[in-house]
């Protein structure tokens, strides 16, 4: 589905992507791992053409989309969750999921999104600032799942979540993968990574150091989290 070569990125003379190949195959979750600063989120930017000093290829289903702007990029069937979520902090539940325009075939609708997440339909009414950290992270995904987004690139879903919660985003991840949902995933917690991932890929100062299985991981997860700092 999505195929990376040669990525490059840069912020002013900043060169923080390096030379950066990765492969994503429809229906996978696949993890980039790696410390603060190595540059997954800028990785994540790039494949959707959120920085503005960018070279190497990017194709996605087949279409070269390397020089697209992101609106159109989303258009294509992309979606991005950042980190800090980027929900409407003052509109409602109902109001975050309709307002975006739908792009495209696969978008889900409010019908399915509900289905999938319960508690955004008991929470319709509520704005965004009462939120819980796992309900806005649940309704960040459903957003782009509502747009029809086909890929997500999903950056670092359980940063300050509780135990619980990050096993509820787990389960729902899951979900969403049996439902045909492709996922690319920026995560430094490796036991959450390789519960939920197919594969991943290390990346250190830039670039891509190695891609490892799940069996992998876990025999160097010792050695792994000491990398990471965690």
């Amino acid at each position: 589905m999505l195929e990376v070569r040669g990525l490059n990125a840069w912020y002013d003379e900043s060169h923080i992507v390096r030379g950066v190949d990765l492969d994503v195959a429809a229906g996978e979750i696949v993890t980039l791992v790696g410390r603060n600063g190595a540059g997954k989120t800028t990785t994540l930017r790039t494949i959707m053409g959120m920085t503005a000093k960018r070279g190497g290829s990017v194709t996605f289903e087949g279409s070269a989309i390397g020089t697209w702007r992101s609106d159109r990029i989303a258009k294509r069937g992309i979606g991005f969750v950042p980190e800090e979520r980027g929900i409407f902090s003052t509109l409602s539940v109902y109001e975050n999921l309709t307002l975006p325009p739908v792009v495209g075939p696969a978008a889900w609708p409010l019908e399915r999104i509900y289905a999938f997440f319960p508690i955004l339909r008991e929470r319709g009414a509520a704005v965004g600032t009462t939120l819980s950290g796992g309900e806005q992270q649940m309704l960040a995904i459903a957003r782009v799942l509502r747009s029809g987004a086909r890929l997500i690139l999903l950056d670092e879903p359980t940063e300050g979540l509780a135990p619980v919660i990050v096993n509820a985003i787990a389960t729902l991840l899951l979900e969403i993968k049996r439902a045909g949902v492709t996922v690319l995933l920026v995560e430094q917690n490796v036991r959450f990574a390789t519960r939920v991932s197919d594969r991943h890929y290390l990346m250190v100062h830039g670039q891509i150091v190695e891609s490892l299985r799940n069996d992998e991981v876990r025999e160097r997860e010792s050695a792994l989290l000491a990398h990471l700092g965690v």
